[in-house]
């Protein structure tokens, strides 16, 4: 699914990220854990297309595709999805105005059949269902007066409708209560069993990773990749903390 080599990233000319080695395929989970400013979040950034971000070096492949080459639409066409730490708000444009072109952008890049109203009302319907929230919520613009919960929620609707192939969730359990959390992972969790989807968590905290199962944690520390394991490196990183790994 992805394959990033020897990847190294500046930003107004200072490196973020050093040689980051990383193999992900179809259906893995891939949490990646670090402390503040090692880069997390520039990854995240890299993979969605950001023009802030250059990449200096190495190569990413998407698919047996060479993504540096692509746009940041056409990443999302071709099914990468990135929930960012901070949301963008987008006064004036509705969830559901913002979801039903976003989708048929998609649809229509693939020569599926472009979505009628009425055929995207069931769709929507059916996850705002899920979500647990009211017709309204998608009558909102994006993201503008949601709470920090809400915005994560609404990461979540998006990642449902859009189906992606990919998905990068940066901190998606921020500013989430222990309930809210259990339901945004159980959704997680069952769209990643029907879709076979590959995804990328990067978090600070255990507690989302004892609800989606990683399949390798990687420990980004000094803009790379230190170590990687499996669930018992993060019991050695609550024990031990980022500087004795």
């Amino acid at each position: 699914m992805l394959i990033i080599k020897n990847l190294c990233v500046d930003i107004n000319k200072k490196n973020i990220l050093k040689k980051i080695n990383l193999h992900i395929k179809s259906g893995e989970i891939h949490a990646i854990m670090g402390p503040n400013g090692s880069g997390k979040s520039t990854l995240s950034y890299v993979l969605a297309g950001h023009n802030k971000y250059t990449v200096t070096k190495g190569n990413i492949l998407y698919k047996k595709k060479e993504l540096l080459y692509m746009q940041p639409e056409i990443r999302s066409r071709e099914g990468i999805f990135v929930a960012f730490q901070h949301t963008i708000e987008i006064p004036g444009v509705t969830n559901y105005l913002f979801l039903f072109n976003a989708l048929n952008s998609i649809r229509k890049y693939h020569n599926l059949k472009i979505l009628d109203k009425l055929s995207f009302n069931k769709i929507i319907y059916q996850y705002l269902n899920m979500i647990n929230k009211s017709p309204d919520f998608i009558h909102r613009f994006v993201n503008v007066g949601f709470s920090g919960g809400e915005k994560k929620i609404n990461d979540v609707l998006q990642m449902l409708v859009l189906k992606p192939n990919l998905c990068v969730l940066d901190e998606i359990d921020s500013g989430l209560d222990m309930d809210v959390l259990k339901k945004v992972t159980q959704i997680i969790n069952n769209f990643h069993k029907n879709n076979n989807t590959a995804f990328i968590i990067i978090t600070h905290y255990r507690r989302i990773l004892d609800y989606i199962k990683p399949d390798y944690v990687h420990i980004l520390s000094h803009h790379t990749i230190v170590k990687t394991g499996g669930m018992q490196l993060v019991t050695l990183l609550e024990d031990h903390g980022y500087d004795n790994i």
